[in-house]
C-alpha cells in the first residue's frame, strides 16, 4: 500500500471514528442491554416469561375477553407477539360499517396482559428495558431524526471499521500478539485499541450493516419508490410483503362459530415447532371474514422457517398459504436473517451474554480511539491553545460516555424502589442525572479522574442492584434460581459480574500514569 493510500485512508478512519464516537458508544451501550430487553421487563416487574416466542394461551379467550369491552364487529383485529413479555399487542381497526357509532370509528392500540386480562397503553407499559432499546437507535430524539441519525452514524462506523483493518493490514497479526502495558500512554491505548478491534471486527461489521439497513431503509427506497413505481409507496410495500391483503367487507352477519385456536392447532400439526407471532382478522364477524395466522419454525428446525396462512372463516377452506419448511424466499430469507443476526436471539442466552461481552468491548475500542486521538496530538509542535482545545473535545466526550454506566445502573436501583414507571418516570431521572453527571465531569477537567470516579460509583451501583432487587420483590439470586426464574437470575448476574470487574479494573488495573491525562502546559 502506497503512502499516499495509507494517508488517506488513516485520516478517514479518524476522522469518521472521531466525529461519531458519542453517538456510537451510546448505540453500542444501550445496544449491549438491548439483547436483554425482555429479561429487563421481567426483572422490573417480577415476573416469569417462558422463551416460547410466541403468542401464549387462547386467541378465542382474548378476543371474548375483549368483546366484553369494544365492538370487535366489522373492525380488522390484530393480535401480535413481538417480544417476549406477558402482553401481546392489540391493534383494532376503525369499523367498516358506515353506521357504527363514533366511538367504533377510531383505531385502536394497546397491550393485553395474557395473565390478569388487563389491558395498558404504550406510556403506562414503558419498562427500562423497552427505553434502553429505544436509546441504542436514539429513537428519544423525535421521529424520524433521531434514527436516521442513528443510521448515518452506523454507516459511517462501517467506513471507520473497514478502513482501520486496511490502515492495519500489514502487521494486523504481529500487532494483534503485542501488549505493552508498561510503554508510553500512545502505545497502551494503540495496542487495546488494535487487538480488541480486530477481535470485534465481525461483530462490530454485521452491526454497522443491519444498523444501517434497518434505520437507512426509508431513505434507500425512496429512489425505487420514484423510479419503479412511480411514486406508488404502498405497490412496493406489497411487493416486499410488508402490507396485508384487502378482502371486501360484505355487511353480512356471520352466522358460523368464531374459533381460532382450532386453525392454530391445524397449523401446528401440519408443521411441528410452529410458533404463532401474528394472528390478523379481517372482517370480523362479516361472512367475509378471513383469518391470516402466521409465525415461524422454532430456529432449532430452521432458522429462517417464515410461514403463514390465511383461513375463510365461513368454510374453512384455506385461501393462500406459505409453508415455512419449504416455501421461503430470498426477500423472506433477507429480511429475516438481518433481524436474528441484529437481535442476536437465534441461539439462546450463550450467543446473547457473548454479543453483551462484545458490545461492551466495542464500547472500550470507542473509548481507546479518543484517547489514541488526543495523545496522538499532545504534542510540542501543536500550539497551546490547539492542544488545550483538542483535550475539552476529549474531555466532553469522555465525560459523556463514560457516564453512561453509573447513570445506568443508578436507573436500574430506581425503577425497583419507585414501583409503578412509566416513559414520563424514565425520561425525567434517566436523562437529568446523566446530564448532571456528565457537566460535573466536564468541569472537573480531569479525563483520569473522569474514568475512575465513574467506574468505581458505577460497580458499587451494579453490586447493590441485586440487593435492592431482593429486598423490593423477594427474588434474591438464589430465590429466583429455585423458582426457575432465569430472566430475573440472568439480569442480576449480569450486574454482579459487571460490578466486580468494574470495580477489580477501578482499583488493580488502573495505573496512575494512564489516567492522569490532563491538558500539557503551552
Amino acid at each position: 500500500m502506497g503512502n499516499r493510500i495509507y494517508n488517506i485512508l488513516f485520516h478517514t478512519h479518524t476522522v469518521s471514528g472521531i466525529v461519531i464516537s458519542v453517538a456510537l458508544y451510546v448505540i453500542f451501550f444501550a445496544g449491549s442491554f438491548s439483547f436483554f430487553r425482555d429479561e429487563i421487563a421481567s426483572w422490573q416487574r417480577g415476573y416469569h416469561v417462558s422463551q416460547q416466542d410466541a403468542i401464549v394461551g387462547s386467541t378465542d379467550e382474548y378476543l371474548n375477553h375483549l368483546s366484553k369491552t369494544y365492538n370487535l364487529q366489522e373492525r380488522d383485529v390484530e393480535i401480535s407477539h413481538y417480544f417476549n413479555e406477558r402482553n401481546v399487542n392489540v391493534s383494532l381497526g376503525a369499523s367498516k360499517d358506515s353506521l357504527a357509532p363514533e366511538e367504533d370509528r377510531a383505531r385502536i392500540f394497546f397491550y393485553l396482559d395474557t395473565e390478569d386480562k388487563t389491558t395498558d397503553d404504550y406510556r403506562n407499559s414503558y419498562h427500562l428495558g423497552e427505553f434502553l432499546y429505544r436509546l441504542h437507535f436514539l429513537d428519544q430524539i423525535p421521529f424520524p431524526y433521531g434514527r436516521y441519525l442513528a443510521g448515518l452514524v452506523a454507516f459511517f462506523f462501517l467506513f471507520a471499521i473497514i478502513t482501520g483493518i486496511l490502515v492495519h493490514w500489514n502487521k494486523i497479526i504481529s500487532n494483534f500478539y503485542t501488549f505493552r502495558p508498561w510503554a508510553k500512554l500512545k502505545t497502551v491505548w494503540t495496542d487495546a485499541h488494535t487487538a480488541l478491534g480486530v477481535i470485534g471486527f465481525p461483530f462490530q461489521f454485521v452491526y454497522a450493516v443491519t444498523g444501517a439497513f434497518f434505520l437507512l431503509k426509508g431513505i434507500l427506497i425512496l429512489p425505487m419508490v420514484m423510479g419503479l413505481y412511480d411514486g406508488d409507496q404502498g405497490k412496493l410495500f406489497k411487493d416486499l410483503e410488508y402490507s396485508h391483503p384487502v378482502f371486501a367487507f360484505q355487511n353480512e352477519r356471520l352466522e358460523e362459530p368464531i374459533h381460532i385456536d382450532q386453525l392454530i392447532e391445524e397449523m401446528k400439526e401440519d408443521w411441528p415447532d410452529f410458533r404463532v407471532t401474528g394472528v390478523h382478522l379481517f372482517n370480523y364477524g362479516d361472512t367475509n371474514m378471513h383469518a391470516s395466522i402466521n409465525g415461524h419454525l422454532g430456529y432449532g428446525t430452521k432458522l429462517n422457517g417464515m410461514g403463514h396462512r390465511i383461513y375463510k372463516i365461513a368454510d374453512g377452506s384455506i385461501v393462500e398459504e406459505k409453508v415455512p419448511m419449504t416455501n421461503n424466499s430470498y426477500l423472506d430469507g433477507v429480511k429475516n436473517m438481518m433481524l436474528r443476526l441484529h437481535f442476536g436471539d437465534y441461539a439462546g442466552y450463550g450467543l446473547r451474554v457473548i454479543s453483551f461481552i462484545l458490545g461492551l468491548v466495542s464500547c472500550f475500542v470507542i473509548l481507546s480511539g479518543i484517547l489514541i486521538w488526543l495523545v496522538a496530538r499532545d504534542k510540542k509542535n501543536i500550539s497551546g491553545k490547539r492542544r488545550k482545545f483538542n483535550h475539552q473535545v476529549a474531555n466532553i466526550y469522555m465525560a459523556i460516555c463514560l457516564t453512561m454506566y453509573p447513570v445506568t445502573a443508578l436507573e436500574f436501583v430506581i425503577v425497583k424502589f419507585a414501583g409503578h414507571v412509566d416513559m414520563v418516570f424514565l425520561y425525567r431521572t434517566y436523562f437529568p442525572i446523566w446530564l448532571v453527571a456528565t457537566l460535573f465531569f466536564i468541569f472537573k477537567n480531569n479525563i483520569g479522574f473522569t474514568n475512575r470516579w465513574t467506574l468505581i460509583p458505577g460497580g458499587i451501583l451494579a453490586l447493590w442492584i441485586p440487593v435492592v432487587n431482593g429486598i423490593m420483590s423477594g427474588n434474591w439470586l438464589w430465590t429466583a434460581y429455585k423458582n426457575g426464574q432465569e430472566q430475573i437470575l440472568l439480569v442480576d448476574l449480569l450486574w454482579l459480574v459487571l460490578g466486580l470487574v468494574t470495580l477489580w479494573i477501578a482499583f488493580f488495573k488502573l495505573k496512575t500514569k494512564q489516567t492522569e491525562l490532563v491538558p500539557s502546559k503551552s
